[in-house]
């Protein structure tokens, strides 16, 4: 055991080489690590030299070019808020003008039919006009006056009513003037003297003016 103890102590203690890839990295890690920490210091030193009156001066050179960022900014957000106004807009005349148009729809959805039965009705009144001399004649007469009366019915409870009327005053908006003839005490001035046509209306609505003959 003195003998191993000896050996040990006179035996050479081994040092890195600068020869060596890794004492070599490690100088260089130094190295890297002691500029950096000189760098780090120095600008630390320069941020602590700076006083108020240079801040005041790097902002307000920078400030001419930030108000021009911030004005396009601004500009840019108008734009944006007026098109999602312009937008909101336009869809909510769309809804109401899709609303109004869907409430008169409904209101007049029975002027088509009214229409077409119009014609109808002209012509069964016409042939009710004709005078009836025999019995046969009288009962086609009478049935001819029983399907006016339904369709007159169906007429009314869709709304749809006749206008013009001997001695009603002239309306244009309802009536259509095709004749005029001198007034009289019974038929006084801008009255109906005789209508040729009865006129409808579906509710607020013409949907054929009478056609009638005005004293002037």
């Amino acid at each position: 055991m003195l003998l191993t103890k000896k050996a040990n102590q006179q035996r050479p203690v081994d040092f890195p080489s600068e020869k060596d890839a890794k004492f070599a990295e490690k100088a260089a890690q130094a190295e890297h690590s002691q500029k950096t920490k000189a760098a780090t210091e120095s600008t630390k030193e320069q941020v602590e030299e700076l006083n108020q009156e240079d801040l005041e001066e790097i902002v307000a050179a920078d400030q001419p070019e930030l108000e021009k960022e911030l004005a396009a900014a601004q500009a840019k957000a108008d734009e944006f808020e007026d098109k999602y106004l312009r937008a909101e807009a336009e869809i909510q005349n769309m809804h109401t003008r899709h609303q109004k148009e869907r409430a008169s729809h409904e209101k007049y959805a029975s002027q088509k039919l009214g229409t077409a039965i119009l014609p109808v009705v002209d012509n069964l009144q016409r042939a009710l006009a004709v005078p009836a001399d025999d019995e046969a004649a009288q009962q086609l007469h009478k049935g001819v006056a029983m399907v006016l009366e339904h369709l007159q019915q169906a007429l009314t409870e869709n709304n749809i009513t006749p206008v013009g009327q001997v001695g009603d005053q002239f309306d244009p908006q309802f009536h259509q003037a095709v004749q005029t003839v001198p007034a009289d005490d019974e038929h006084p001035a801008d009255t109906i003297y005789q209508v040729l046509q009865t006129g409808y209306c579906l509710k607020d609505r013409t949907i054929r003016p009478a056609m009638v003959v005005v004293a002037k």
